[in-house]
């Protein structure tokens, strides 16, 4: 292959060019002529215009700087183009009244055979380079991976075409797939269109391949879930390419293949922002993020760092974190300045010596206590963390004179059934109450849960799923609202450009998941069979779980935004002096030590906190790849 790359570099390909040319217009101009002797000298300089001729044209557009072991077809249009032109040329110049050079049927028929040459050159050196792969044995090593390609447009004609002259990749493409009628059982890249999307799972029976791509960059949201969703029920090796590779110049689609994940089954829209507005609001700041070493708290610092803030103080109290997110932070933005706070928000008297020394404008505040069903058994951390927190937090951030303070709030505080969620309404109430005393602006965010956040059921899934099983899920019909990781710090962010004190922000999360799809997905992808490769069991309801979430309580309403995935609850909570009575009744069951009067207290503070209603336990319950309905559960 070494020696091939040396014989196709400029010179020699230049030198057969030349030797070509010369001899195809030198016979061609002898043969047109039965008396060799007549003409010798014009026949000669016509030989020498046609070599200058051609090879300029091909010069002109860059054919001697191509690598023609990969030349794809935009290179061979390129030649097409030169040899055409070149062609003309040649064919006017035998055309000429006085010309001499040689008969017109001449010129023709030099042109067409030195077109023909010169293109047939270049195609032969990727045919060699095949030949030679193939006798080296490089094609006999291991069997080629067998690919069925979902999508035969641009994108996807772009991965087969990129694939076929990579030789890294050992793939074979057994067939595209795609719905367009014009396009069913037409030849791509020497493989036919088999079918549309819905005929997956037959042609996966039909064909096995080892590997399924998905490559359709223009697919909806919910058109790209319909497709991958029939793509997991095969059970093969899933992947994707990214959408907008085939918009980059001199960048191989291969290069963006990933593994299909969970995330991309939930069908979510890519999230689009208003940057500019970000970006004033932001640059040349003081920005704090409490809890920034957590899932959201991290991701905001990285999405605050893209612009461009004075300072980033990011305040935590577990160092370990915070200590990867700095160093993390300082390899992608060297010359930034990221300061690292190790402090709990539950010490007021360190939070004010913090805001004293770094005069923050902004701070998003998303330091709390998140597990349910760990914060039912400790309602005190809770309280203290959560509720007394926030109220520290809020108050440091009035008496420093911080511009903008945004809660990082949850779905679960929305008619809780548990503490987690009671206490994070609390400091809804706080944030709303405090925007009635204070310069200033306080606003609250609230969305449900994030995929691959700390805690989260996606990581636990796929922890048990390394250990071989089984997979756990509470019941068959909980439900829960994602998003990813990366689009809640990116709403947050723009939500806060639209607070102008008092707004509790709700995110539109699309439609709630179920937990048990989820599951069954992952396994799905992971090339697993549920009930034969693993299992999930159903273990009940944990301690203030409930089945479903909600994002928005009666009395708020909604108002929209800007932005089409933002929106506004109205406030409900304006009385500084009831929350001081609230705050003073946690205090005292605080002291009680004593965690079932915390929770009384709670409920006594939060009048829409509820105790979950008791669904029928399911303990270890086996259960096959079947879809639960409701009648079903209930006899279970």
């Amino acid at each position: 292959m070494d020696l091939l790359w040396r014989l196709t570099r400029n010179r020699y390909l230049l030198i057969a060019d030349i030797v070509l040319i010369a001899v195809t217009y030198a016979v061609a101009s002898f043969l047109g002529y039965m008396d060799v002797s007549t003409e010798l000298t014009h026949r000669s300089i016509y030989v020498v215009i046609s070599v200058l001729v051609f090879v300029g044209s091909i010069s002109l557009v860059g054919g001697y700087r191509i690598c023609w072991i990969y030349a794809g077809t935009r290179d061979y249009c390129r030649m097409l183009g030169a040899s055409l032109l070149s062609s003309m040329v040649l064919i006017s110049l035998c055309a000429l009244p006085l010309s001499k050079v040689a008969p017109f049927r001449i010129g023709v028929i030099a042109a067409l055979i030195t077109s023909m040459e010169i293109v047939s050159l270049r195609m032969g050196i990727r045919a060699i380079r095949r030949l030679i792969s193939i006798f080296n044995g490089s094609d006999f090593q291991e069997e080629p991976e067998r690919i069925l390609i979902v999508g035969a447009g641009n994108l996807g004609v772009t991965l087969a075409r990129d694939i076929l002259s990579n030789e890294a990749l050992n793939y074979k493409i057994i067939g595209f797939v795609d719905d367009d009628e014009r396009k069913k059982h037409t030849m791509i890249m020497d493989a036919e269109v088999l079918g549309g999307t819905e005929k997956i799972p037959a042609l996966y029976e039909r064909y096995r391949p080892d590997e399924i791509i998905f490559a359709i960059s223009t697919a909806s949201p919910e058109e790209k879930k319909r497709i991958l969703s029939l793509c997991a029920e095969t059970h093969c090796s899933l992947k994707t390419v990214s959408g907008f590779a085939d918009t980059l110049e001199g960048r191989k689609s291969t290069e963006f293949l990933r593994r299909v994940e969970v995330e991309d089954l939930l069908g979510r829209e890519m999230v689009s922002l208003d940057d500019s507005a970000i970006e004033e609001d932001l640059r040349d700041k003081v920005v704090m993020v409490t809890g920034g070493g957590g899932s959201i708290g991290s991701e905001l610092c990285r999405q605050i760092m893209a612009y461009s803030p004075k300072k980033l103080v990011i305040v935590d109290i577990y160092e370990n974190n915070a200590f990867d997110l700095q160093n993390e932070l300082a390899e992608m933005f060297p010359d930034a300045d990221i300061r690292v706070v190790i402090a709990s928000v539950r010490d007021e008297e360190r939070l004010e010596k913090v805001f004293e020394e770094f005069k923050p404008s902004i701070v998003f505040h998303a330091a709390a206590h998140k597990h349910v069903p760990m914060m039912e058994f400790n309602a005190m951390e809770a309280v203290k963390n959560n509720v007394f927190g926030t109220w520290n937090t809020a108050q440091c951030a009035s008496r420093a004179g911080v511009e903008r303070f945004i809660l990082i709030s949850t779905d679960k505080a929305v008619n809780p059934t548990n503490v987690m969620g009671a206490t994070k309404r609390i400091c809804e109430m706080i944030v709303q109450a405090m925007q009635t005393v204070s310069e200033t602006e306080f606003a609250a965010v609230r969305f449900g849960n994030v995929l691959d956040s700390n805690g989260s059921v996606l990581p636990r899934f796929k922890k048990q799923l390394l250990k071989g099983g089984p997979l756990t899920v509470t019941h068959p019909e909980i439900t829960r609202f994602f998003m990813t990781i990366p689009e809640a710090a990116q709403l947050v962010l723009q939500a806060a450009t639209f607070a102008k004190g008092g707004e509790i922000f709700v995110l539109d999360m699309g439609k709630p998941v179920r937990i048990y799809d989820l599951a069954k997905n992952l396994i799905r992808l992971s090339g697993l069979r549920l009930g034969r490769d693993i299992d999930i069991v159903f273990t009940g309801l944990r301690p203030g779980e409930k089945l479903y979430e909600e994002l928005l309580m009666d009395e708020e309403g909604l108002q929209k935004t800007a932005h089409n995935k933002i929106h506004i609850g109205k406030p409900f909570f304006h009385s500084m002096d009831e929350l001081q009575e609230k705050l003073d009744i946690l205090r005292n069951a605080i002291k009680t030590q004593d965690n079932e009067v915390v929770k009384r207290a709670v409920a006594k503070v939060v009048p829409t906190y509820q105790k979950p209603t008791i669904y029928p336990e399911i303990s270890f319950t086996k259960v096959e790849d079947v879809d639960f309905s409701k009648e079903e559960v209930q006899k279970v």
